[in-house]
């Protein structure tokens, strides 16, 4: 019993450790918006429109994971003998991409006949941007759009792949050529937005992501994407309401502090933190942020009581997953 404690306490340690290492990583400057990134990381959905199932937040599925790990290994079964991971338990710590291999197997998209509609070359384009083709993806839905210019789809999805392609002006234009022949599109109406606010341009961002807000009210990727453009022009209030219309009001506020860590106004960045820990004085992910902050700024009483507060739920975490 003594030795399952000391091991127990050893694990909420590490965990602590692992979570101010996560938040360094996900905070690191990689390909994409870093904003946008830092919200992705968190489990909130941003950026250009896409078909995919919602996992949940993914600092709760980072942090959780482990505890249900180590709560399987530190379970009894009838015989009284201590249980070892299973490999269900190891792929909650991993992530492998997958990509597309061309072979006998798993052939080539068929090329279409020069007699094809636009709407067929949309649709083999669609397949060719979802596995990362997207020279041949290009191809594909210029056809579609130079054969029907008035198909709205065909100028967004290739936008998308302009700007998978790192050709950002060109997909700006696809994407006003989307809105422009299909006003009242939401997704089209938010890749603009997107695209407008990764050019700097974040009035015009607002302009159009409210537009699509007003369309597509309950889509948290549109919320998300306006709250990060109003973070650009200081309207944090704003910014706010808008992230915790998607995520709820504890999201929005360990969100909105994000952006202000990240602008470098760690006071009032201190402020969400401190609501985000009202709403939720379990939080362990606003207990850390408020620990590194209160020392940052100078203020040694509060950091510690932050980091005693993070300890004992730390525990109690790792305490729980041994039972």
């Amino acid at each position: 019993m003594y030795t399952r404690r000391l091991i127990a306490i050893f694990i909420a340690f590490m965990l602590t450790v692992a979570g101010s290492a996560f938040w360094s990583a996900t905070t690191t400057e990689r390909e994409g918006d870093a904003e946008a990134n830092i919200l992705n990381d968190a489990g909130s959905e941003s950026g250009m429109s896409k078909d995919e199932k919602k996992k949940g937040n993914k600092v709760v599925r980072v942090l959780a994971a482990p505890f249900k790990a180590f709560g399987r290994l530190f379970s009894r079964k009838d015989n009284n003998k201590l249980q070892r991971s299973t490999e269900e338990d190891a792929e909650r710590f991993q992530s492998v991409g997958v990509n597309r291999v061309e072979d006998s197997l798993t052939p080539a998209v068929k090329k279409l006949d020069p007699s094809a509609s636009a709407r067929e070359h949309l649709e083999v384009g669609r397949e060719h941007l979802v596995n990362g083709r997207l020279n041949e993806a290009i191809a594909e839905l210029s056809m579609a759009a130079s054969i029907d210019r008035k198909l709205s789809e065909a100028h967004s999805l290739l936008g998308v792949a302009y700007d998978k392609k790192g050709l950002s002006d060109r997909a700006k234009d696809s994407y006003e050529q989307a809105v422009k022949e299909e006003p009242e599109d939401a997704q089209s109406l938010n890749n603009l937005g997107f695209s407008l606010y990764q050019n700097g341009n974040y009035r015009a961002a607002v302009d159009r992501l409210k537009r699509a807000v007003k369309l597509a009210p309950n889509d948290d990727r549109i919320l998300n994407n306006l709250g990060l453009a109003l973070c650009r022009l200081g309207k944090f209030q704003d910014a706010f309401k808008h992230f915790a219309r998607a995520a709820g009001p504890l999201n929005g506020n360990l969100n909105t502090a994000r952006m202000l860590e990240r602008f470098g106004r760690d006071d009032d960045a201190i402020r969400y933190y401190e609501d985000a820990r009202r709403i939720d004085p379990s939080s362990t992910v606003a207990l850390r942020r408020l620990a590194d902050l209160y020392e940052r700024t100078g203020k040694p009483q509060q950091a510690q009581n932050a980091s005693e507060s993070l300890a004992k739920i730390t525990l109690m975490n790792a305490a729980t997953a041994g039972r």
